[in-house]
């Protein structure tokens, strides 16, 4: 008789960069990307290569409010398409989760109760106000820009949509759990180490300084600090959703993106 413990199996190989970016683009856009791997080491990589799927949203929005703006379409129609791309990209899931997470923080209910309300397939009075003028104030905050001249409202929609998905990096660090065991939130919530998060950021902050120079050191500056703000924004929602509802969820993640970058946005546009 064979006495000998049964052997472990090895741990999962570490997930590759082409895994990382398979991941991120699967899940926080509609490109035709397979996700290969479904584990926690994978959605960490993913999550830190978020800004670059925004990267990608941003660089398609800027590039179609371009084309409308030489067809002579003027800057409130170039605003209206590049406020349109990112939702067409994500199949509006970030702009759902963000009408579906003002429903629950606006009901007033204990956190199970607003977590069911966030799961109806409807959505309410809060969610549809709340989704109403944030997209005015982003087609708004954009044409202002694009007034200003094509290069500033192409680096402006790159920036918001890069700083948006940022916020989903820092809302993914160690230490934030999930609201609910399953779904997206629980799949990255706690995945990305506190410092690759702080440090992501502060690399994200820096190339979108970068970019910002090219209209000068205030236009550097001033880039950097609507990423700055834009994430302080949605450091301020996620520690909100953190005390109502225990932690984060899909819907959570989604309002953190869109109030990230529309926070970005306005900062740019009252430059």
């Amino acid at each position: 008789m064979n006495d000998a413990a049964p052997s472990t199996p090895p741990p999962p190989a570490p997930p590759s960069p082409a895994d990382a970016l398979r991941f991120a683009f699967g899940t926080l856009t509609v490109l035709p990307v397979r996700v290969g791997r479904w584990d926690r080491a994978a959605a960490r990589g993913g999550m830190l290569c978020a800004p670059l799927a925004g990267l990608v949203v941003g660089l398609c929005a800027a590039a179609l409010g371009g084309a409308l703006l030489l067809l002579g379409g003027g800057p409130l129609l170039a605003a209206v398409g590049s406020a349109a791309v990112p939702a067409v990209l994500t199949r509006g899931l970030h702009l759902d989760g963000l009408a579906d997470t003002a429903d629950g923080l606006g009901s007033g209910k204990p956190a199970d109760e607003a977590l069911r309300i966030m799961k109806r397939s409807d959505i309410g009075p809060f969610g549809v106000v709340t989704l109403l003028f944030c997209l005015f104030a982003q087609v708004a905050a954009v044409s202002r820009l694009y007034a200003a001249g094509w290069a500033y409202g192409a680096a402006g929609v790159a920036v918001a949509a890069v700083t948006a998905r940022c916020a989903l990096t820092l809302a993914s660090r160690t230490g934030v759990p999930a609201a609910r065991p399953e779904g997206l939130g629980a799949a990255v919530a706690q995945t990305v180490p506190v410092r690759a998060a702080l440090g992501c950021a502060a690399l994200v902050t820096a190339g979108c300084a970068a970019a910002g120079g090219v209209f000068g050191p205030s236009g550097a500056l001033h880039t950097a600090l609507a990423v700055v703000l834009g994430l302080a924004a949605g450091e301020l929602l996620l520690r909100h959703c953190r005390r109502r509802f225990g932690g984060v969820t899909g819907d959570v993640f989604g309002a953190l993106a869109e109030s990230a970058g529309l926070a970005a946005l306005v900062v740019l546009a009252l430059g």
